[in-house]
């Protein structure tokens, strides 16, 4: 109730006579000690709580409980204990530190079908024992009702796993068991299971969707690269139709028993051997898939047919699967020989098989090796080979037509580029190419003939001799021109047009051109003159151009440039 006094204390001399006197005051603090004289007890008698099945970790029940000491001291502190309900252990109490409240939680799954409701019995007390003349029990208890509910579990299969022993070579068809699940939740209403398979690696194995049989749908093979140490592993799935859908799986083991249904081959295939008659013996061994007791020992021997094999060959068996092949004759001519042998197994009943042994025969050296070049022409090249050749040799002719494609279009583009001029070296700068857009509809009507050669035309053998045309190009000797330098000219271009002015009317044998460009016959008829009357060296003061005038606005700039008269 009271952790603490505060006390004023007076001190007076004289034997405290008031009036004479002297006195003074100091304060005393003192501090109750609290020590566990009041035990935990329960808000409540009975606390309740409930939990889905099959969980565990949960919290069920909150326990409350007041503690009059100080708070946060060990006789404060609550430890709580179960004294009775919890015969298997499915529950613990633990002390949350802040409001000393006990937490009920589960620590093992619960089943509903088996348990639908627990009554613990739970005590609490403090972690120090209460002090002594307390008349306070030392402890209080309550009870916890929980209630356990039901949800939908997966269905599972007995046993799980499913072994069986069943021999190989069961034919397709064949029944080989039932293999069904259980479902746990016996009181919910839902439909039977349904059951498909989850993993069959050989594909040997369906199950019925209602009642779990399963059948075989291919041979059941020992052999077989799905079959490890003589055990094949199928998983198949049950599913009910609750909410939400539950499914277990199971798996279906088979252990195979051996039967003989396998022949033995020889090993190895292919084999090498001298002419000679010493040494000439090659080792092989019979290869059976099977086991004891449908495997060894083996018993060689050569066929009767045809008979130059036991003329030319013999075998003599060396031990339970081992058999040494070797030469009965003195010599055999080099070569690849075929030589059959009959392997039969101990196997009840018996299962043999005729396997076919290359052996090469060649030239030995003395100590009994092939030489080079026998050993190349008895082994020959196997199909694989001669494959792997034929594809090198095609893959290197195409390498080879594609070189040849690729140099071909190099050297086009090479000459095409060639065809370009450089911008830089084009002395033509100033001459634009436009396409030709005609003159209109009265130029509509062309006469294809006229474009023809003046030669076609008209023969020089119907031509009077000595007499031509003034418009042609005269037949002489190419005059000998000067080379001109190709650098520009460092003067103005007009005395450059000048000099080659002068230089074209000072030369005899020139055409009567204003240039030295030669152009094709174009027709006769023309409305024009001829530009052989003109004089390149006569000036154009003597023309009249004031009819300029009259050709319209187009034609003012010429009109004021050579029309004008002196000005």
């Amino acid at each position: 109730k009271v952790q603490q006094y505060t006390l004023i204390i007076q001190a007076t001399d004289m034997e405290g006579n008031p009036t004479y006197g002297l006195s003074n005051t100091a304060t005393a603090v003192i501090t109750v000690t609290d020590v566990n004289d009041n035990p935990p007890e329960f808000t409540a008698m009975t606390f309740y709580g409930e939990v889905p099945e099959n969980r565990v970790d949960v919290i069920v029940a909150n326990l409350t409980v007041t503690d009059k000491d100080q708070p946060h001291t060990p006789a404060w502190n609550a430890m709580y204990r179960m004294t009775g309900g919890d015969s298997t252990g499915r529950f613990t109490i633990l002390t949350d530190p802040n409001s000393n409240d006990g937490l009920v939680t589960v620590v093992k799954p619960i089943d509903f079908e088996t348990n639908r409701i627990f009554v613990l019995t739970v005590a609490a007390e403090n972690q120090v024992p209460l002090a002594k003349g307390i008349q306070h029990p030392p402890q209080s208890t309550a009870t916890v009702s929980i209630t356990v509910i039901d949800v939908n579990e997966s269905p599972y299969f007995v046993p799980n796993p499913k072994l069986i022993r069943q021999e190989e070579g069961l034919l397709a068809g064949s029944m080989l068991t039932t293999f069904t699940a259980q479902d746990p939740d016996r009181y919910m209403q839902q439909t039977s299971l349904r059951y498909s398979k989850l993993s069959d690696p050989a594909n040997w194995l369906k199950i019925d969707p209602v009642n779990g049989q399963i059948t075989t749908t291919a041979v059941l093979d020992r052999e077989s690269i799905y079959v490890q140490n003589n055990m094949y592993n199928a998983t198949f799935l049950a599913s009910d139709n609750g909410i939400p859908p539950m499914s277990g799986t199971g798996t279906l083991q088979i252990h195979l028993l051996d039967i003989n249904d396998n022949a033995p081959q020889v090993n190895p295939k292919e084999a090498t051997t001298c002419e000679t008659l010493q040494p000439n013996a090659i080792n092989i061994t019979a290869v059976d898939p099977d086991i004891d007791p449908n495997a060894g020992p083996f018993a060689f021997e050569l066929p009767d047919t045809p008979a130059s094999i036991k003329r030319n060959w013999t075998i003599v068996r060396i031990s339970g699967d081992h058999a040494q092949l070797s030469l009965r004759i003195r010599f055999l001519e080099a070569g690849i020989y075929d030589v059959p042998i009959v392997i039969t197994d101990s196997g009840n009943p018996h299962a043999s098989s005729t396997s076919v042994l290359k052996v090469k025969v060649c030239q030995c050296d003395i100590n009994g090796d092939c030489t080079d070049v026998d050993r190349i022409v008895g082994a020959g090249l196997g199909t694989g080979a001669i494959i792997a050749i034929l594809l090198c040799i095609i893959i290197l002719l195409i390498l080879v037509l594609m070189f040849v494609v690729w140099m071909k279009r190099r050297d086009k583009e090479r000459q095409a580029k060639q065809l370009l001029i450089d911008p830089e070296d084009d002395v033509r700068d100033n001459i634009l190419k436009y396409d030709e857009e005609g003159g209109g509809e009265e130029d509509q009507d062309y006469d294809l003939s006229q474009l023809q050669q003046p030669d076609t035309v008209e023969p020089d053998a119907i031509k009077p001799v000595g007499i031509r045309r003034l418009d042609e190009r005269p037949i002489h000797a190419e005059p000998q021109y000067p080379v001109r330098s190709a650098a520009p000219h460092p003067g103005d271009i007009g005395d450059f047009i000048n000099e080659g002015l002068k230089a074209a009317d000072n030369d005899p044998t020139a055409p009567p051109y204003d240039s030295l460009l030669v152009f094709d016959y174009e027709g006769s008829g023309s409305t024009a003159g001829s530009l052989s009357s003109l004089n390149s060296s006569s000036s154009g003061g003597e023309q009249d151009y004031d009819y300029l005038n009259d050709w319209g606005p187009r034609f003012k700039k010429l009109a004021d440039m050579y029309g004008g008269g002196d000005d």
